[in-house]
């Protein structure tokens, strides 16, 4: 899978590779919540769905404490339906800020634990890096973190 080679690309630029430490597929998050799992939001919120396709275009990053490096989708109402779906049925201000409607930036995480020392070489590499893919999601899935643990999960159709 194309988003696996950018995690072992990236992990060059950590300390320790952290995508591979969290011990979870490649996703595209869609909303965070601190104080409670919405574990009965997949199948009554968002009922049965297929399979979806998300073409990739490129490489961004996030700069924080750490830099956060991830692969932009291009945009795909499937991913923006899904999302808006979750916040009309939970009150967004539970959710993390980042993750809001107004907020929320589509991606799927590559590195997210590069330090201060490694943001210019990381972010070199980049805009460097061919990053044009297709892949299909094949699960939406409710979890806890870190570490990692599937509440709920809805298998989607191919």
């Amino acid at each position: 899978m194309p988003i696996v080679e950018l995690w072992q690309e990236a992990s060059a630029f950590e300390p320790a590779p952290s995508m591979k430490a969290l011990d979870y597929p490649a996703h595209v998050t869609l909303a965070v919540y601190e104080d409670f799992a919405p574990t009965d939001v997949l199948s009554r919120i968002l009922g049965a769905q297929s399979a979806i396709p998300v073409t990739f275009s490129g490489i961004r990053y996030f700069q924080h404490e750490f830099l956060v490096l991830w692969a932009r989708p291009v945009s795909n109402d499937r991913l923006l339906q899904l999302h808006a779906a979750v916040h009309r049925e939970i009150d967004p201000a539970l959710c993390r800020e980042h993750y809001r409607p107004d907020r929320w930036v589509p991606h799927c995480t590559i590195a997210m634990k590069i330090p201060g020392s490694m943001f210019e070489p990381a972010i070199k590499w980049a805009s460097e890096t061919e990053a044009q893919f297709s892949v299909t999601f094949d699960a939406l899935d409710i979890v806890q973190f870190v570490p990692v643990e599937v509440l709920s999960e809805v298998k989607l159709t191919p």
